[in-house]
Parts: C-alpha cells; sequence; structure tokens
C-alpha cells in the first residue's frame, strides 16, 4: 500500500490568520490548501482530508483525495485506532490539534500541535514562521510571502507553482467576457467594494464586454457551491473582492482581478493570470486585518472604478 498522509483542514480557522475559532468556514482558504494535492500524489501518499460539513462539496470527488472524511465523532474514534505516515494538521483550535497529537504517525508531524500545558495551539518546527504570521499583527502585515510558499515551508517543500485542484467539474461554458463577484462571507464584511462602485464599473465597460454579476444571479447561484462555480466558470476574467470566488476563479484557470483594502495582496499568488487592484490612498492601517472598518470611510471605497476598468483592460483585449 502507498505511503498514507492525513490532513486536518477544516476552514474554521484560516492558516494565516491569528488563534481563534469563529466556526465560520474559511472555503477560501481550504480550496487553496489544495496546492498540495499534486505533492502529495507525486510522492505517491495515499491521501485522507478531514474537514467540516460545510466544506465537504468544495472537496468532493476531489481525484486526488483518496478518502474524505467529515470532523465528527465517528472519524475521531477512527483515526484514533489508525496509523499514517505523515500527519499535517492546518487548523489551530485546540480541540482539532488534541486529536491530531493522537493520531499515531510513524514518520512525521506538520502544522499545528497541541499544549497540553496551555490549553492553546503552537507551532511545530515548520510552521513557526506561519505562527509567528498569524498571531503578529506587524509581521503580518508586513509578510511578503504568499500563503502557498508558506504552506509549503511547513512541509519542508519548496513551492513550484503547483495549482488548486477542484473536484468538482463545471457544467457551463465561457458565454460571458467578464464576471463581477460583488459579494463577500459574513466573516469577512470590511472585504466588500461599495455595491454602487460595482454599478459604475459595469458603466464603464458595459459597452465595450458582455458582463454578468454575482448579485444578479438567481438564489441557486447564490446559495448553492456547485451552481456558484458554474457562474463562475461562464465568465472568462472574473473581477473580485478577496473571496471564495476569488480563488475559484484561480482554480478554473480564469483570468482574475483581486480587490484589497483589509486584506494583503501579498498572500495571494495569482499563478500569472491576474493582478490586485489596491485603495489609490494607502492609508497607515492597510492592511489592518479587521473584520469590520473604524473608519468614516473604508479603505475599499478608495479604490476607483475606472481604477478597476484600467486594470482588467489587459485581459479583455482592449
Amino acid at each position: 500500500m502507498n505511503k498514507k498522509v492525513l490532513v486536518f483542514k477544516t476552514g474554521y480557522t484560516e492558516f494565516l490568520d491569528g488563534n481563534q475559532n469563529s466556526r465560520i468556514v474559511s472555503m477560501g482558504d481550504v480550496l487553496r490548501t489544495t496546492c498540495l494535492l499534486p505533492k502529495f500524489k507525486e510522492n505517491q501518499y495515499h491521501l485522507t482530508w478531514v474537514t467540516s460539513e460545510e466544506a465537504k462539496p468544495l472537496l468532493a470527488k476531489n481525484p486526488l483525495i483518496d478518502r474524505l472524511l467529515p470532523f465528527d465523532l465517528m472519524t475521531t474514534l477512527q483515526l484514533e485506532s489508525e496509523e499514517f505516515d505523515k500527519i499535517v494538521n492546518l487548523e489551530k483550535i485546540p480541540g482539532i490539534c488534541a486529536l491530531s497529537d493522537k493520531v499515531r504517525a510513524r514518520k512525521s508531524r506538520h502544522g499545528f500541535t497541541f499544549n497540553s500545558q496551555t490549553g492553546e495551539a503552537e507551532a511545530l518546527d515548520n510552521a513557526s514562521e506561519v505562527f509567528t504570521i498569524s498571531n503578529n499583527p506587524h509581521d503580518k502585515k508586513n509578510n511578503k510571502r504568499t500563503f502557498q510558499s508558506l504552506l509549503y515551508e511547513l512541509l519542508g517543500e519548496e513551492f513550484n507553482g503547483e495549482e488548486y485542484v477542484l473536484g468538482y467539474k463545471p457544467k457551463t461554458t465561457e458565454c460571458y467576457d467578464l464576471g463581477l463577484n460583488t459579494n463577500v462571507g459574513s466573516k469577512w464584511p470590511s472585504k466588500a467594494w461599495p455595491i454602487e462602485n460595482w454599478g459604475k464599473l459595469e458603466e464603464i465597460l458595459g459597452n465595450s464586454v458582455s458582463i454578468s454579476r454575482q448579485d444578479k444571479q438567481c438564489n441557486k447561484v447564490l446559495h448553492d457551491l456547485h451552481s456558484y462555480i458554474d457562474w463562475i466558470n461562464s465568465c472568462k476574467t472574473l473581477i473580485s473582492n478577496d473571496s471564495l470566488g476569488l480563488h475559484v476563479a484561480l482554480a478554473l484557470k480564469k483570468n482574475v482581478i483581486g480587490l484589497f483594502g483589509p486584506t494583503s495582496a501579498n498572500e495571494i499568488y495569482f499563478y500569472n493570470r491576474g493582478n490586485a487592484v489596491l485603495p489609490q490612498n494607502i492609508l497607515p492601517c492597510i492592511p489592518c486585518f479587521n473584520y469590520k472598518c473604524d473608519l468614516d470611510k473604508s479603505c475599499m471605497e478608495d479604490i476607483n472604478p475606472k481604477q478597476v476598468a484600467e486594470a482588467c483592460k489587459d485581459y479583455l483585449g482592449q
């Protein structure tokens, strides 16, 4: 039998966010972790992935995941009686760390572990830089390394452009030049670009390209993950807040323009298929990594629609 690797990634915590447990699943964080899958398969690992119920549709039928398990009591009881060659825990929730520590690893452990004295998560050897960036606002703000390079370093490997891997195969074909991914999740409302700016952008570009807006889609697209992926796949280029849609578009090998203010564009690796647009007025607090803005005018309001239109010209053939 192939070597066995066990991955814990539920999305309950974010890889480069502080030691929190919101229980609001970060789907984008789960998806971009799939860049590890090509490396595991290259090294001929049989891969078991433990995830949240919410993230299961994102990982289901992934050809590089041999076994997808829910994070529940039955999985816990099963794993405590199994043995793996390598265990990779990418969650900083103390309970998940404690479970990961109880599963037998024949050769190596990576990521985060449980400190039985403090009752908190802490970093294993190669995860120390990630843990420092996550918990130190100054280091996080000044970090220039991408999510992928830090993730690979945690495994003692080098990132060489490995792509995200989606299991779901979209049923649509490209029929729009441009998709406007307007919505953000409930966890990070500060990431949202004002809705009126999306309207102004549509006015600027609408006469020259075909456009589809996320917020004008049917309820199925707005609430069903696979229908949402189908919608993104129908667009050649996507303009998006820093959200799940941005990562889905990268996984589908679309051109992507990302709008960033409270979060760091430096963490995003665009695979040479896109770029980031930042506020015209770079305030000292950017990026603040706050879920809600405390200012009268948020930094996202300082991204001008004309600025965004100019940024996507190369991808629209204009």
